[in-house]
């Protein structure tokens, strides 16, 4: 199998306004090759500092911290409103991964985020995660009512 039998995908961000930074979910990474973190921005006031970056820890709960990653931060602008931005992490040197929004704290803005993780090690990868993602494949699907 190919194309979406090898992809993951799962909530980073749900969408939300305002000025604190915000963590993304911590992302279990065994048994995929990399993840597109991909944010959506609303608008965002024009006098923002913004950014966001991607970072990885070696166990997802309070006993280890996460760490940026060397040259993934993404500068966000005041013209910025209404884009996606994506951060493609290629093989994390650790387990677990996650987005990180970092915000200025006077100025609000607006975003959500998903992570597609790819290059599953077992195909297929099985998508409907209760209340999250709905998921359906049509391989060459006729003409008619949908």
């Amino acid at each position: 199998m190919n194309g979406s039998a090898s992809l993951k995908v799962s909530t980073a961000l749900d969408y939300a306004s305002g000025t604190a930074d915000r963590e993304g979910a911590g992302l279990d990474m065994r048994d995929f090759e990399g993840v597109l973190m991909i944010v959506k921005c609303a608008a965002v006031h024009n006098s923002a500092t913004y950014s966001i970056k991607a970072q990885q820890s070696s166990d997802d709960n309070s006993t280890d911290t996460y760490a940026d990653l060397l040259g993934t931060s993404i500068t966000i602008a005041g013209s910025d409103d209404d884009q996606i931005f994506i951060i493609d992490l290629v093989k994390p040197l650790e387990r677990y991964v996650r987005l990180y929004v970092d915000k200025d704290t006077s100025n609000a803005c607006a975003e959500s985020a998903i992570y597609v993780q790819y290059g599953a090690r077992a195909e297929p990868v099985t998508q409907t995660v209760t209340d999250e993602v709905t998921y359906e494949m049509h391989i060459s699907p006729a003409e008619g009512t949908a």
